[in-house]
């Protein structure tokens, strides 16, 4: 059981506490409910744009980093298309400095046009790292593509193409500043060796003035499911064919969504794992095969990834595709062994307690969960009630070959 105490200020910042005297530092991780799907389809890339200039200075701080190093502390960020994470390591006797860092950059953005043209530089500089110069590295934006039709998450974080990021204008950032990142659209978690009393004097002596805004609402729809699979192939500088086969699957707050990812543990997760023992092992087709899911709020998708062995060309995709479809019927058609279900809860615990010891890894689940109004103490249990039979129920429901999407990534 993980000890928390929440209190919320007045402007609407929910503030989770949770001490840890076992350490002298201090964690304090700030979560903006913004991500990519709240961007403009023209305008894509924002929120992983605003990841950047949110340590570009601040209306009473030019130099975020110099100030949170000078006291000792480092810091990060990671955006995703659900929200947007900030936090802060430093040394307890120097906490106060990471609440006066975090609460002026909530309160206002330098705005300054040489932030804005040093850190477009860098968005666009990671774009080209990640998704046009790495192998595979567009793989996501094909399989988003065919995924989604309606809902933003049809394009990934770092954003579409580099185009919209270059014609991001100041007007832009001011108004996507202001109508998301604000203390009623925030958490705020910290953890470490500092008492709740003090959590809760340095969060409204440094948060306490700064105004609620409005929020922009979500005006999207929801994403229909698939009427007919879906496939599509592309080449590229790439090693080896890649086969990845998705399927859409609940958001977090489904609870089939918890089943999903227990199946993609049952499929690929150790090396007793379906995947890696009938496929990888079992024959000499795959050089490497994973499973996993999106992990969305909103609905998301679970997929099998699987580089295929040099050679064997149109005849070895085909074959790869069967072979990962029969394992997934065979999910769908059977219920799972109880020792077998049990084996993958007991690694989604032990790895979820071993993940959450450090306080920086805890401060950041905590906040994960907090974010979508979910408790991390009832994590486990909800795991735990999984049975056999719900499992295969629903594999037969998620893995409908009418549902899928595939795509093939072939070498040029």
């Amino acid at each position: 059981m993980i000890e928390l105490n929440r209190f919320t200020l007045p402007n609407g910042l929910r503030v989770i506490h949770n001490q840890d005297t076992s350490t002298a530092m201090v964690a304090v991780n700030v979560v903006y409910n913004v991500g990519a799907r709240d961007e403009s389809p023209s305008l894509t890339g924002m929120a992983h744009l605003f990841e950047h200039l949110m340590f570009g200075g601040s209306v009473n701080i030019p130099d975020f980093d110099g100030e949170i190093e000078r006291a000792g502390g480092m810091n990060n960020a990671w955006t995703s298309n659900d929200y947007t994470s900030f936090y802060d390591v430093i040394p307890a006797h120097n906490a106060e400095t990471a609440f006066w860092l975090e609460s002026d950059r909530m309160l206002a953005l330098a705005f300054t046009p040489e932030s804005l043209e040093v850190q477009r530089s860098v968005v666009i500089e990671e774009f080209k790292q990640q998704c046009l110069n790495r192998p595979y590295g567009d793989a996501g934006h094909y399989l988003r593509r065919m995924l989604y039709k309606v809902h933003p998450y049809r394009w990934p974080v770092i954003g579409i193409e580099p185009s919209h990021i270059e014609r991001v204008a100041m007007d832009d950032v001011k108004r996507f500043f202001y109508s998301h990142y604000a203390p009623n659209n925030a958490i705020m978690v910290v953890t470490g060796n500092i008492s709740a009393d003090r959590v809760a004097r340095l969060a409204e002596k440094w948060f306490g003035d700064i105004p609620r805004r409005d929020i922009a609402p979500r005006l999207y729809g929801a994403e229909p499911l698939p009427d007919a699979a879906r496939r599509e192939d592309a080449a590229g500088d790439v090693p080896q064919t890649l086969l990845t086969v998705a399927f859409p699957m609940p958001g977090c707050h489904d609870p089939r969504y918890i089943a999903c990812d227990t199946l993609s543990d049952i499929l690929a997760s150790g090396r007793s794992s379906r995947l890696y023992r009938d496929l990888l092992m079992g024959s000499d087709l795959f050089a490497s095969i994973d499973a996993s899911i999106a992990g969305s709020e909103e609905p998301g998708f679970i997929m099998v990834n699987a580089r295929l062995n040099a050679g064997g060309g149109e005849p070895a995709v085909d074959k790869g595709l069967r072979l990962i479809g029969d394992a997934l019927a065979d999910l769908a058609a059977t219920p799972v062994g109880t020792d077998e279900l049990e084996r993958a809860l007991n690694r989604f615990e032990s790895t979820f307690t071993i993940t959450n010891v450090p306080f920086l890894s805890r401060a950041q689940a905590i906040a994960s969960y907090e974010i979508r109004n979910q408790d991390i103490n009832e994590v486990v249990a909800h795991y735990r009630a999984l049975t056999p039979e719900r499992v295969r129920a629903t594999a037969a429901e998620i893995f409908d070959p009418a549902r899928s999407s595939t795509l093939v990534y072939r070498p040029l």
